[in-house]
């Protein structure tokens, strides 16, 4: 897609939705109030807002490779803290997707570069479930596994936050792993046992 095709497609998009209501620009720049915060791969087929069927305004997004919620990652934690308590999202979402570039880069030997410190996050994941993991012996499944389970520990990094800690007791706030399945288009809810983490963990990761 070149420059002049996205212009083209921007004023037809406008046009659209003018016809549909014609304050819509207006109303969008009053400001956002989005229920939900959306961390996600950056992977171009999969694209979040479309994929939930939401629109401009509805969802904050953050997107990096293989979904990634690293603590010392100014920008994905600059985003959450944003999100939670300025614009006091009730939900946080962490989205991976099947056939997952990222999840398959680490899973290889390959010296990558800029990317080996990145990717080496998500082998800490496949280290800690490495027993089930070399249990499948099915390359496609096990990578599917490790994309599943790199979307629970993402959502117990962001459990270990004070910042979703204090939004957690003082108004609810919930953490959800889904994964998106591009061979379907479905979106599967992992079920994350938010209070059992969270149990889990405050015995080291309690933060007043």
């Amino acid at each position: 897609m070149n420059q002049d095709t996205v212009f083209k497609n921007n004023k037809d998009w406008i046009a659209e939705r003018l016809v549909v209501d014609p304050d819509y620009f207006n109303t969008l720049a009053k400001g956002q109030k989005p229920e939900l915060l959306y961390i996600g791969c950056s992977d171009s087929r999969v694209t979040a807002e479309e994929l939930m069927g939401a629109g401009p305004g509805e969802v904050f997004v953050h997107r990096n490779i293989a979904n990634m919620v690293i603590s010392i990652d100014l920008n994905v934690m600059s985003v959450v803290n944003y999100a939670v308590d300025h614009l006091h999202v009730k939900q946080i979402v962490v989205c991976g997707h099947y056939a997952c570039g990222g999840i398959k880069a680490a899973m290889q030997s390959a010296d990558l570069g800029i990317l080996n410190p990145w990717l080496r996050n998500i082998r800490d994941v496949y280290r800690i479930h490495r027993k089930e993991l070399n249990a499948i012996e099915d390359e496609a499944k096990k990578y599917d596994r490790l994309v599943e389970l790199n979307v629970k520990e993402q959502c117990v990094n962001l459990i270990k936050t004070a910042t979703v800690q204090k939004a957690y007791r003082n108004r609810g706030l919930r953490v959800h792993g889904w994964v998106f399945d591009i061979h379907s288009g479905k979106l599967i809810d992992l079920k994350i046992d938010f209070e059992g983490y969270l149990k889990d963990i405050m015995e080291i990761y309690h933060l007043d």
